[in-house]
């Protein structure tokens, strides 16, 4: 089996800019770094002034499952664990690994040195003091300073600071400083940091960047010298926990409706960040599973699924600060307010049906959502999944495959999202069918995170026995009595801009977006409760990140399946005729035989009743779902929403045209900056290059079912992508130009060039100007969505 995750490595965003210190290297052993320590009244404090430098500087390369050796800088607690050698996403692990999530598998640092995590600055730290003598300062920073691994990749940095400043590609030498995803790397300890800097002598941090500022070096240093002090405490206003009562109120109230209905949210919450002001929040919150009640201390029930045997009595719903800085490729916002706990109230509690028993916790019941909420109306649990679609696709992206190509290569790079409406007397809204039809159905999780790989043949005949399950049900039920047209789709209600999304795949990442963004895309799903509930269950409540190989691949395979059934019930709105032919177009080539097998349970025959008026059917069917929801589709990423000019807004529209082998020399993620001199304005927008295939039918060997020639881009305004490979700021009058360089593009030397005139690469001394300024005006115009991008993919071209 090929690789397609190694080893992480030890990559801290962090740079020494002051010729003050040195070092003296051994093979083996650090010795110690000498310093000139502030004065001892001069205490640096980690929440107004180290925590902000960390989180520009190391948050972006060191945060979720992919942080380097597991270090995770965003807060306190992450720091003072340290860092791990094993890797959390490892493709080829026979067993399951042993879960290492920070502020929930370890509370103290006996429990994180059990499982092997290693200190980065010191364990037992001798804290100054403005009592001591300067010489007495002097020295306990001098051991402070040289018992930090921080300190020693500080200092490693500064002393090779040229070698990476100012260079162009071809002088940042590859061998020297390989920057692919995959590359192997080292994690070292104090005890061997001396053979690391004689092995690396230029990997100090950040890794093949510019170093970073002399006063936000030294301050980091110094912050070490005097003992890296600091804590996670978050103090609630008064308004928070007025707000916390109230939602905790209502999560746990004692009937059994109640509880079913809590235990349904947090199995589709717990990865959400929760905020109750829709315009600027001040902070966010996680819902935790609790043994303790509201009013009492939580004492967390952290399992390794969602809804594992939490192992007490009454399990309680409670509301936590979120701690750790945030990052865009893991911030989900969910807003809690008064119009939806009245929603949730309507949709689960005023409903006339019973609740007489609490669902089991085991396996198998457990991980099959029309099992464990049977007694909960399904068109309840379908409108609360649609309310917040984004949100609940985007845990399927964000979640436990923040960094997953097993997971990520089963969709294609640009498709459309569109829903069936709850209210109609569809089989996916059926009650009696679903339940009859899904409750003997299997997910992954069902054999927990030690399987064996070979489980999707049976999921592959459990699936082709449902279809043709559906096929039969509409055959015999629905059949010449709905019209098959576009009323069939869900419409927001009308004020709902969750009716249509856009999904963006980004190499081993992904991105979902609100609105029909982009040109044509390369396919389209519609999705029903039955098959949204399910991809929910498969990749963030039962996807285990530190599942073995057997259950990352049997999770990879079944969404091949989920996948290919959305793909149907968009094919059915076209001619019989033409469903074959687009479908044909997106599996070209070899196909698993596994996939064509599943197809063939898909068997209605059922005619379309939406006249076609051209000759190319599948045009004008995404033409006509954008015609019918134009007044309520989400404007948040349209191109006039940036610099409105006729000249940028047509340099733009000719872009987002083009399609062939000159976009497929593009990065698949740009962030792009572009300003105008003489008004003193500025607009971020993304580019996105999205790469074509014969198929994506099979796991490995991708670049071989690469079609370049049909590549295609889009470039919109804003924020579409948590993982840029690149960047580029361009003068608004040079938009034209800009456009007509992408469009004359041929080879790698032509790419170059165009980054030679408006790239801002890794080397440029100006990247943490223009990463800060990115931020910045990030945080500022959308202050809900914000979170840092992540830096581990950007790019040396």
């Amino acid at each position: 089996m090929n690789k397609w995750v190694t080893s992480i490595s030890f990559i801290l965003a962090l740079s020494v800019g002051s010729g003050l210190y040195h070092y003296f290297q051994t093979p083996l052993k650090a010795k110690s770094l000498p310093i000139s320590a502030p004065k001892a009244s001069e205490i640096v404090d980690y929440h107004s002034q180290v925590k902000p430098v960390l989180a520009q500087r190391c948050v972006v390369c060191h945060a979720c499952y992919d942080a380097p050796c597991q270090l995770k800088m965003g807060s306190f607690s992450g720091i003072e664990r340290g860092a791990n050698k094993a890797r959390v996403y490892d493709g080829e692990r026979l067993v399951e690994a042993n879960l290492t999530r920070l502020f929930e598998d370890g509370h103290t640092l006996t429990q994180w040195r059990d499982k092997d995590f290693f200190p980065v600055v010191s364990d037992s730290p001798k804290e100054t003091s403005e009592n001591f003598s300067s010489k007495e300062y002097q020295s306990f920073a001098k051991d402070n300073l040289s018992s930090s691994v921080i300190a020693h990749l500080l200092q490693l940095k500064q002393d090779n600071r040229a070698e990476t400043e100012g260079t162009t590609p071809s002088q940042l030498n590859k061998e020297k400083y390989p920057l692919n995803i995959n590359r192997s790397y080292q994690c070292p300890t104090i005890d061997d940091i001396g053979t690391y800097k004689q092995d690396y002598p230029l990997w100090g941090m950040p890794y093949a960047l510019p170093a970073i500022n002399e006063k936000e070096n030294t301050l980091i240093l110094n912050w070490i010298a005097q003992g890296a002090r600091g804590n996670d405490d978050i103090v609630l206003t008064n308004a928070h926990l007025k707000k916390v009562e109230e939602w905790e109120r209502f999560l746990n109230a004692d009937d059994l409706k109640s509880q079913l209905m809590s235990r349904y949210l947090f199995e589709h919450l717990f990865l959400v960040h929760l905020h109750f002001s829709a315009e600027q929040p001040t902070q966010f919150f996680k819902l935790v599973r609790s043994s303790t009640a509201p009013g009492t201390p939580v004492e967390g029930i952290f399992t390794r699924r969602p809804f594992d045997e939490p192992d007490v009595e009454r399990v309680y719903y409670r509301l936590v600060p979120e701690k750790q800085t945030l990052v865009h490729k893991s911030h989900m916002p969910g807003l809690l307010n008064e119009q939806r706990m009245k929603k949730w109230q309507r949709w689960f509690l005023n409903d006339n049906y019973a609740v007489t028993e609490l669902p089991s916790y085991k396996p198998k019941e457990a991980s099959n959502p029309f099992i464990t909420f049977a007694q909960i109306p399904i068109n309840a649990r379908y409108k609360y999944m649609l309310d917040e679609a984004q949100n609940t696709i985007m845990q399927f992206i964000k979640g436990p495959v923040c960094r997953g190509q097993m997971a990520l290569n089963v969709i294609n790079d640009h498709f459309w999202v569109v829903f069936s409406e709850p209210e109609l007397d569809l089989v996916q809204n059926n009650g009696e069918f679903i339940q009859r039809a899904l409750q003997n159905i299997e997910l992954p999780a069902e054999e927990q995170s030690n399987a064996l790989p070979t489980a999707w043949m049976n999921y592959a005949a459990m699936e082709r026995e449902y279809l043709t399950a559906k096929s039969n049900f509409i055959d015999s039920q629905i059949k010449n009595k709905l019209s098959i047209d576009l009323d069939l789709l869900w419409d927001g209600e009308n004020n709902n801009e969750n009716l249509a999304l856009t999904i963006f795949r980004h190499n081993d990442a992904a991105s979902v977006v609100k609105g029909l963004v982009g040109e044509t895309p390369q396919t389209a799903w519609v999705l029903t409760y039955p098959l949204f509930e399910r991809i929910h269950y498969l990749l963030v409540a039962g996807y285990d990140v530190y599942g073995n190989v057997g259950h990352q691949l049997n999770s990879r395979m079944y969404m091949d399946f989920l996948r290919m059934e959305g793909e149907f019930n968009f094919l059915s709105f076209l001619p019989n005729k033409t469903r074959e032919e687009v479908r044909s177009k997106w599996y070209r080539g070899s196909v698993s035989e596994v996939e064509e097998f599943v197809y063939k349970g898909n068997t209605s025959d059922i005619k379309t009743d939406i006249e076609y008026q051209t000759k190319a059917p599948y045009q004008e069917l995404l033409n006509k779902i954008k015609a019918k929801f134009d007044d309520t589709l989400s404007s948040r990423h349209s191109l006039e929403n940036g610099f409105n000019s006729k000249e940028a807004i047509n340099s733009f529209n000719r872009i987002n045209a083009m399609q062939g082998t000159n976009v497929s020399l593009l990065p698949e993620s740009t962030i792009v900056r572009v300003f105008d001199k003489d008004s003193n304005s500025e607009h971020f927008y993304t580019m996105l290059r999205h790469s074509a295939h014969t198929n994506i039918s099979h796991l490995f060997n991708e670049e071989d079912r690469r079609l370049p020639e049909e590549d295609t881009v889009t470039i919109a305004s804003g924020f579409m992508t948590s993982h840029p490979n690149a960047f580029l700021q361009i003068e608004l009058s040079e938009l034209p130009s800009f456009a007509n360089r992408i469009n004359k593009m041929g080879s790698e030397p032509d790419y170059a060039a165009l980054l030679d005139a408006y790239g801002v690469r890794r080397t440029n001394p100006k990247f943490w100007e223009y990463a800060d300024n990115m931020h910045e005006y990030f945080k500022r115009n959308y202050p809900v969505e914000f979170g840092y991008l992540d830096f581990n993919r950007l790019e040396n071209r």
